[in-house]
């Protein structure tokens, strides 16, 4: 019997990234917990591009929907995009009045940048290509001016605790080594997507779908996962993470060349560097797969280039490189994913009690491909409309004599084993990678299965390998290509497979908990 502490809390909220601390915000009175510092993991602060909005004059939220539905190759939940979109120019307004330093043009008005797969100019930036790092400033400063928020840093999701079919709180392991149990009426996951479960990414370490695992492992319906969207310009110069090359580089001119100067992307689409992210990240994949260099050029930019993309220029100039005079080396990058814990309306979840919002989630949003910069306003916006949703939502916790459900194997604590993660991260890249197939994707699959007979994997180990597992059977179920899912022995869409797809695993083993009269603690009695 291991016996751990308890705390009790209005709401949960799991994740320091745009949308977690969206949520935490509109909620009000709530427990954050984070495994960083505050704003300091995940992907939010690495955001180059910006965040999409019709404010400019030209444009409408109607044709900001017209746009990510395109994009998202028919998946696109059409109540979702509306949403989203209508509520954008209110969430910059928001963003605006909470201090956000957006770019601005000669006449002060918000500057509009434009990305591939927008028709208008639409992309609110800030410092030319910081605009995630000036977001996650903005709500950390928020955050810590709102007394009514407890943030718990250095906390570590384990994970979450059922009471019957609800969701009733979390496991998290703190970073002064305690195991606590957090109970609330209503918990957020905010964990962000698993891009860093490839080997070539564009996304810190962390980014891994321990959210995801954790809600598959309860038995929560997730969705989507066979679409990763592969980020066309990744910096190939080394580093993992690999260096980021904003679409917005793409946006003000900058173009793909080989090494005899040819735009091979035009080729493919008459859009040319301007199409959706799958078309271009397939052509550099194949250019460069036929014994190609494939370079960006962005010498167009000229000499206010260290202004306009000053991260750019410096990830640049960290390799040697200086973007207004040489071309630069790209790859494909695994960077953004679009399958997560199945959502409806404004993150809810198959079961009570429990939300999901920004990368975590599968909102239906994106479809089968993220139009560019989505993302952010996503978090913005569902973190916020979740929160209201909540308090919408009257729901007693659990009393002191209620049992409590967690998975027995997440409370295994053995070191991490990094050659695990290792070669599932190349496996991935090479089953599941730009380009797929049902040879590959099956090889996969065992290779998934071998790795899983490692008793010395850690609960990160597990919870990769249930995402590997996720990934490569979704992708293999989809016969089809379509969006960011490529299959080169199904290289055309299917009418019939025009929808979304869930999966709901049965809850893994469990340990059943009982709160003690005191309240003050929980007895966990293993079940093994």
């Amino acid at each position: 019997m291991t016996t751990v502490r308890v705390e009790h809390s209005p709401a949960i909220v799991i994740g320091s990234g745009i949308a977690g601390l969206s949520t935490a915000l509109a909620l009000g009175n709530c427990t954050l917990l984070t495994a960083s510092t505050l704003g300091e993991g995940g992907s939010s602060r690495w955001a180059q591009g910006g965040v999409a909005a019709a404010i400019g004059g030209a444009d409408s939220p109607a044709d900001h929907a017209a746009d990510t539905l395109g994009v998202g190759a028919g998946l696109g939940d059409a109540s979702i995009v509306g949403l989203v979109t209508g509520l954008a120019p209110q969430a910059i307004a928001e963003m605006v009045a909470r201090g956000a330093r957006f770019d601005r043009g000669d006449d002060h008005a918000i500057a509009l940048g434009r990305e591939a797969g927008h028709r208008e100019r639409r992309i609110v930036h800030s410092n030319g290509d910081a605009t995630g790092a000036e977001l996650i400033r903005t709500l950390v400063e928020a955050v810590l001016d709102e007394p009514r928020i407890r943030r718990v840093e250095g906390a570590r999701l384990v994970d979450l605790v059922c009471a019957g079919v609800r969701v009733a709180g979390v496991v998290a392991w703190h970073v002064d080594g305690a195991v606590v149990v957090h109970l609330a009426p209503a918990v957020v996951l905010a964990t962000g997507g698993y891009g860093h479960c490839f080997a070539h990414t564009t996304t810190p370490d962390g980014v891994c779908g321990d959210g995801i695992a954790i809600a598959a492992r309860a038995g929560v319906t997730i969705a989507d996962m066979e679409f990763v969207q592969f980020h066309p310009t990744a910096l190939a110069a080394g580093g993992d993470p690999l260096p980021l090359l904003t679409e917005s580089l793409r946006g003000e001119g900058a173009v793909l060349v080989d090494e005899t100067g040819v735009r091979y992307v035009l080729s493919v689409d008459p859009e040319g560097e301007l199409a959706p992210r799958d078309i271009v990240a397939r052509a550099n994949y194949r250019w460069s797969r036929d014994g190609h260099d494939t370079f960006l050029d962005a010498r167009c930019i000229g000499e206010h280039f260290p202004k306009r993309f000053p991260t750019v220029f410096g990830l640049c100039a960290g390799r040697g490189l200086d973007p207004r005079r040489d071309l630069l080396p790209v790859s494909p990058a695994a960077h953004y994913t679009m399958g997560g814990v199945y959502t409806v309306g404004p993150g809810r979840t198959s079961r009570p009690g429990l939300w999901a919002v920004g990368e975590v989630s599968a909102s239906g949003l994106h479809g089968a491909n993220r139009l560019a910069s989505n993302s952010m306003l996503e978090g913005l916006v569902l973190g916020k409309e979740a929160a209201v949703d909540i308090l919408a939502v009257t729901a007693a916790a659990p009393g002191p004599e209620a049992t409590f459900w967690v998975s027995a194997d997440a409370w295994v604590l053995e070191s991490e084993e990094p050659a695990v993660s290792a070669r599932l991260r190349e496996l991935l890249w090479e089953g599941a990678g730009v380009e797929r197939d049902g040879d590959g994707l099956r090889t996969l699959q065992r290779e998934i299965a071998g790795l899983a007979h490692d008793a010395g994997c850690s609960v990160s180990g597990r919870n990769q390998l249930l995402i590997a597992s996720l990934v490569a059977d979704a992708a293999l179920a989809r016969t089809e290509s379509r969006g960011a899912h490529f299959r080169t022995d199904y290289p055309h869409d299917d009418a019939e497979q025009a929808s979304r797809r869930t999966v709901r695993l049965p809850p893994v083993n469990a340990s059943a908990l009982r709160l003690t009269p005191g309240n003050a603690r929980i007895d966990l009695h293993m079940a093994v």
